[in-house]
C-alpha cells in the first residue's frame, strides 16, 4: 500500500529538484560583459566604477518575473558559486537587484579578479546561465 504512495511522492520531490535545477529560460544569445575596467588594468587608488553590460535580454528589479529578463551580480575575488543554486549576497557576490548597471568600488591592494553573473527574479542563474568572463585587475 505504502509503494505506489512513497513512489508517488518521490516522483514529486525528483521533477521539482529537476525543475529548479532547469532554471529560468533565458535567450541563447543573451550575453553579459563588463564594459570598464578592462582585463589587465593598473587601478592607482583601488577606487573604481565597475560599468555592467548586457546584450540580447533585459533587466529588471529583483522580485519582477518578466520574460528574458533579469539583474546583475558582481562576483569578486571568487568563482562562479554554484548554477542551480540562489546566488548568495556575501563580500564577493554583490547584488544589483534594482537593475543597476555600475558601481563605484574600493579595493586593497593586490591582485583581483571580477565576474557578472547575470540571474532571474529570485538570484538564480538563468538556463543557460549568463555570465561574463572573469578579468583581472592590479590594485598597486
Amino acid at each position: 500500500m505504502w509503494k505506489p504512495i512513497l513512489a508517488a511522492f518521490m516522483g514529486t520531490c525528483l521533477f521539482g529538484q529537476l525543475a529548479l535545477a532547469e532554471g529560468t529560460p533565458i535567450s541563447k544569445k543573451a550575453q553579459a560583459y563588463i564594459v570598464w575596467p578592462k582585463d589587465g588594468m593598473v587601478i592607482h587608488g583601488g577606487k573604481l566604477w565597475v560599468r555592467m553590460g548586457l546584450k540580447n535580454a533585459g533587466i529588471a528589479p529583483a522580485g519582477v518575473e518578466k520574460s528574458n529578463t533579469g539583474h546583475h551580480h558582481l562576483i569578486v575575488d571568487s568563482d562562479l558559486p554554484p548554477l542551480d543554486q540562489e546566488i548568495p549576497a556575501d563580500k564577493n557576490h554583490l547584488h544589483f537587484g534594482a537593475g543597476q548597471t555600475e558601481v563605484r568600488l574600493e579595493l586593497p591592494p593586490g591582485e583581483h579578479t571580477l565576474q557578472l553573473l547575470f540571474a532571474d527574479s529570485g538570484h538564480t542563474p538563468h538556463n543557460p546561465p549568463v555570465y561574463s568572463e572573469k578579468i583581472r585587475i592590479t590594485v598597486p
